[in-house]
């Protein structure tokens, strides 16, 4: 599971920085791609990396604000020329259907695949499988902006074929008895516990990536224990008035709430462009003064969030 940050510039583009969009790397578990807002340029970035747009699976969008939803039209589009016949599904506030299809029929633009579209107003479930729920929970930012909460289900245990090996207990059907934890016979007459050849579940995962927002009680109560929590930066804490004025968070809003949430990662992104880069070390050790565990984002940048490995079973 990876996190690439596709734009981290708030507002309009910059020579540094495109506007907002994020893909979460589930290639291993689940061989696709989810997206998570899809500023304008969003498919020109995807250019610059390894990510394939017919892996796409689902596009979630935290609001109608222009830099976090232009380049949706031309990644659907472009997708299909690109070999995508797999389904899409967009999450997104009400207008989020109504924007995609009319920029799609007034282009005069036809999909060699399905959209479905899930519109949501309240908080709550979104999505949920054997692998992964997704939560949303509402923000405050001057018109109606979520954020989204991704909780991925324990793994079991994994099956420690070494020990068996080493036991004359070849691979073949018992395997899966055993990683059942079973009670097995062997043709020798031995009984094996399945168990003793297991290993402890892993707790799954939490990444929680909220959209535009003043800082709010949602946004602790999303972030909750999270393993990573992606929040905007829009402004340094200088300019909290400014940030109070247009709906954004500071950077050490931003850290409040990781400290609070108790969460063990702060990604910062969609900084203003006002900020050169000189003026990012500063933002940095801002944040890190409250929440050292703090990370500035840049575009195309990548982040691990690897497996846990306590043992939740104790």
């Amino acid at each position: 599971m990876e996190l690439q940050f596709l734009g981290t510039g708030s507002g309009v583009p910059s020579k540094q920085r495109n506007v907002s969009s994020l893909a979460l790397k589930l290639l291993d578990e689940r061989n696709s791609i989810w997206l998570f807002d899809c500023g304008e340029a969003t498919q020109h970035q995807i250019l610059q990396t390894t990510l394939k747009p017919r892996k796409i699976e689902k596009i979630f969008i935290s609001h109608m604000h222009g830099d976090h939803i232009f380049g949706l039209p031309g990644l659907l589009s472009s997708r299909g020329f690109q070999g995508g016949k797999e389904r899409i599904t967009i999450y997104g506030p009400p207008g989020i259907k109504g924007y995609t299809l009319s920029s799609l029929k007034y282009s005069g633009t036809r999909l060699n695949y399905p959209l479905d579209f899930v519109e949501f107003k309240e908080p709550g479930v979104i999505f949920n499988d054997k692998q992964f729920k997704v939560i949303v929970g509402k923000l405050k930012h001057g018109i109606p902006s979520y954020g989204f909460r991704i909780e991925e289900a324990d793994h079991e245990g994994t099956l420690d074929a070494e020990k068996l090996k080493e036991l004359n207990i070849p691979p073949g059907p018992i395997y899966a008895k055993i990683k059942n934890k079973e009670i097995v016979e062997l043709e020798d007459g031995r009984v094996i516990d399945g168990k003793d050849f297991v290993g402890p579940k892993q707790k799954g995962r939490i990444i929680t990536i909220l959209g535009d927002t003043v800082e709010h009680p949602n946004s602790i109560d999303l972030a909750k224990n999270a393993d990573v929590l992606v929040h905007e930066g829009t402004f340094g804490p200088k300019e909290a008035d400014l940030a109070r004025q247009y709906n954004h968070s500071t950077v050490t809003e931003a850290a409040h709430i990781a400290k609070e949430a108790s969460v063990d990662k702060l990604l910062l992104t969609h900084f203003s462009s006002r900020y050169l880069y000189k003026d990012m070390k500063q933002l940095k050790n801002e944040a890190r003064s409250i929440f050292p565990n703090t990370y500035l984002m840049n575009d195309l940048q990548e982040v691990s969030v690897p497996m846990h490995r306590e043992d939740i079973e104790k």
